[in-house]
């Protein structure tokens, strides 16, 4: 006689138990489109939107880097899936009615404001259906990944001028800086440097808010993913917005200096245009190391507790 104990999966209990998943993800993809068919003149516009503009061009990966997340963590996430009833319909309740407030435009939002209710009610609504189909636990267990997604709600305004303001004019102060550095000649008066034979305005363009916010989401990201710790995962966040305005600074100096000794071209070259790339992998560098830095000193702390706790033992 076999005296161990084993599961036998019967094979109709395991069939009624796929069909359950697979109707509990139809009906979340069914609540997932909803708001773009209560608000079809919407999506139109959020679409028209992320195609003509770039600061808004990540608005359709971050939902994908969040299934992806999910499906990493799945057996985690899916442990002990149930229905969180009262978590889910507040979420999504409260999402309809943000959807219905930017398609009804009762406060007469700006296009991009209305917008930024659009989206941010469609990601409360992903969130209650999530909740809603598979569990308060496995919402939990998700946070990251649920919270990831308001990455994809645009900044609304005076939020995003604002931003974008600070950023226009601590980018000029770096430039400064790294003209002073680099011996080069100017008179500055505002956000305009007068160089030789070269007069260069930092405009909002140079503000490079599009670099810092790739930047963030980059750098929250590997927080998640290689750190542990609270204080560290926001140690690192809080670094982006000094190495960003440091970077867009090289960025400016750099290619006006190219302007001044060696062709006035570069100012609308491509590497003016197409350049940002060049300049984004520079301040991944400082970021990278930083994470490693944290990464290997929670190593050792880890280490170390270990090994107290195995030496009071």
């Amino acid at each position: 006689m076999d005296s161990s104990n084993k599961t036998i999966e019967i094979p109709a209990v395991t069939a009624v138990r796929a069909d359950r998943t697979s109707l509990r993800w139809l009906l979340f993809v069914i609540l997932c489109v909803l708001p773009f068919l209560l608000a079809a003149d919407l999506t139109r516009a959020l679409v028209a939107m992320v195609l003509g503009n770039d600061t808004f061009s990540q608005i359709p990966l971050i939902p994908v880097v969040s299934l992806f997340l999910i499906h990493s963590n799945r057996k985690t996430i899916f442990s002990a899936v149930t229905f969180g009833w009262v978590a889910g319909a507040a979420l999504i309740a409260s999402g309809l009615f943000a959807v219905i407030l930017a398609r009804l435009d009762v406060w007469q939002l700006s296009a991009a404001n209305q917008g930024s209710l659009f989206v941010f009610g469609i990601v409360v609504v992903w969130m209650g259906s999530f909740a809603l189909l598979f569990g308060t636990a496995a919402f939990r267990t998700a946070l990251f990944s649920m919270l990831f997604l308001l990455f994809a709600v645009p900044i609304p305004e005076p939020f995003l001028s604002n931003i974008v303001s600070f950023l226009q004019h601590q980018s000029a102060n770096a430039a400064e800086g790294f003209f002073h550095l680099a011996g080069v000649p100017y008179l500055r008066k505002e956000l305009i440097f007068d160089l030789p034979g070269v007069t260069i305005q930092v405009a909002e363009e140079c503000s490079g808010i599009r670099s810092t916010l790739a930047l963030l989401i980059t750098t929250t990201l590997a927080g998640y993913l290689f750190l542990q710790t609270s204080w560290r995962r926001w140690l690192l966040v809080l670094v982006v917005v000094p190495v960003a305005i440091v970077k867009n600074g090289l960025r400016i100096a750099g290619l006006s200096t190219l302007a001044v000794y060696v062709n006035p071209g570069f100012l609308t070259g491509p590497l003016h245009h197409r350049g940002g790339i060049v300049f984004f992998m520079i301040a991944l560098l400082p970021m990278a190391l930083l994470l490693i830095y944290l990464e290997r000193s929670e190593r050792r702390q880890r280490a170390l507790a270990k090994n107290s706790l195995t030496a009071a033992q």
